[in-house]
């Protein structure tokens, strides 16, 4: 179990008192630009407080098309031209509140990571999570087993990249409802989980955890997937084989800016929802400060360029380091990359449904490559992408024999909007030089100039 310290008391009346003598500022602007709104944010400087407002502006499925940001000291300024999922200006008048409440003392977890099956504790449920290699079938045995010891699953998100697989997990009693406490039933049913991780040679075996508190899920699985080392090349796969896996193949650069003692870290790849949020909270689980970043996401490319240090104010200094970023930044990008056929499930919620669902995709020669659980009322609301086990494109007929036994009217094969892949054109390598003065086009980002950013102001006009 996690100790908590007393400085970290220290640092929360601290932060408590940052908060009231410099309180943030979010302002909403649906006048200056035309074809988005302008979200400006302004605060005393925190570590995360990046990662938080982009988290809020991702959950309330708002779309990021560019932003400017500087954190650089004691002050931190952003400016974000955002839509919603529609391409059309913000109506919610809820934004700046939540982002306001954000950023306050309690706004930020970094909660440590200790092994690989762990249980926490929240107000409605107790979640778990679990890492270690993918296989076949894996996910129908862990769902069994809850399934066994009459744990109701409320909602799931499950990720696999690279052979590995992270998810994370919120039960209940199915009889009470209720989170379970029983530390002796929750004992047995980590050690079986345990044993099911373990049932691969593995070198990276799963080890039990129990932490307090509760945390966002998608920023979890992130945590969760780079601890387990899912960037690595796995060591049963070759490189050809692990690339192919996913049709994005964003391209990365870092290089270091002598000039300004920063590591720059170019990313350009297909826009899609929720990318600035997976590189950014990878940055942040990878312990480095984003200084200043640059955001355009206006056509079917993303281009973003972060500034960023390590926490002690000192750049990338060895190829090792930058290669691993490289790697890290790719990895967080390509698993929430959906693979395989989706299938979309409601029905009546049970206890063993999603045992019964999954055993299955197993029996139907399927495997699992995400899922999304979800119980709506007595409803269970479930999507599932699955590919072949043998690595064989899925024959119709396999479709629809799961379809039959799952029942026509529970299950449907839902053809998801694709984007046509722009391939991007490689990253131009600079000497040193911000390249900011070659992205800002509108008036939102003239304060980089007053931040030293920008030598004159006529290089932005």
């Amino acid at each position: 179990m996690d100790v908590w310290s007393p400085s970290l008391n220290v640092d929360y009346e601290f932060a408590k008192l940052i908060n009231r003598m410099h309180p943030p500022r979010v302002a909403v602007d649906n006048v200056t630009d035309k074809n988005a709104t302008l979200i400006k944010v302004d605060s005393a400087n925190k570590r995360g407080s990046l990662l938080e407002v982009v988290q809020v502006l991702t959950d309330m499925n708002i779309f990021i098309k560019k932003a400017y940001i500087s954190s650089d000291g004691g002050w931190f300024m952003d400016v974000f031209h955002v839509t919603d999922q529609y391409g059309n200006k913000l109506s919610e008048g809820n934004v700046a509140d939540r982002i306001q409440q954000s950023l306050g003392p309690r706004g930020c977890s970094f909660r440590s990571l200790r092994g690989s099956v762990g249980v926490q504790f929240a107000m409605q449920h107790t979640t778990i999570e679990l890492t270690g290699r993918d296989r076949p079938g894996l996910l129908s045995e862990i769902f069994a087993v809850l399934s066994d010891f009459k744990c109701n699953v409320g909602s799931a998100e499950i990720w696999t990249h690279n052979s590995r697989i992270a998810s994370v997990v919120y039960i209940t009693d199915n009889e009470t409802r209720l989170p379970i406490e029983d530390p002796d039933r929750l004992t047995k049913i980590k050690e079986l989980l345990l044993f099911i991780l373990k049932g691969d040679p593995d070198k990276r075996d799963g080890h039990t955890m129990v932490s307090p508190g509760s945390t966002h899920t998608q920023r979890r699985l992130h945590q969760l997937m780079y601890a387990d080392r899912d960037y690595d090349i796995d060591e049963y796969e070759s490189s050809e084989q692990s690339e192919s896996s996913r049709s994005v193949k964003p391209l990365v650069t870092v290089e270091n800016c002598a000039e300004k003692g920063y590591t720059v870290l170019h990313l350009k790849c297909p826009d899609r929802p929720k990318l600035l949020f997976d590189a950014v909270c990878t940055l942040t689980d990878m312990q480095y400060v984003v200084s200043h970043a640059s955001i355009n996401a206006e056509g079917p490319n993303s281009c973003q360029e972060f500034f960023i240090r390590h926490m002690d104010g000192c750049p990338i200094s060895s190829e090792a380091e930058r290669q691993r970023v490289i790697h890290c930044i790719k990895a967080a990008i390509k698993r929430r990359t959906p693979e395989g056929v989706r299938l979309d499930l409601c029905g009546e919620d049970r206890v063993g449904f999603l045992a019964d669902v999954t055993r299955i995709f197993r029996e139907n020669a399927l495997s699992i490559t995400r899922a999304e659980v979800t119980t709506i009322g007595s409803k269970a609301v479930n999507t599932f992408y699955v590919v072949d086990s043998s690595g064989d494109e899925i024959k119709s007929k396999t479709i629809e024999a799961v379809r039959k036994e799952i029942g026509v009217d529970v299950i449907k094969v839902t053809e998801d909007i694709v984007i046509p892949i722009v391939n991007p054109e490689p990253i131009p390598h600079h000497t040193g030089r911000f390249s900011f003065r070659k992205l800002v086009r509108t008036k939102s980002e003239k304060f980089l100039y007053n931040l030293g950013l920008i030598s004159s102001y006529s290089d932005v006009v």
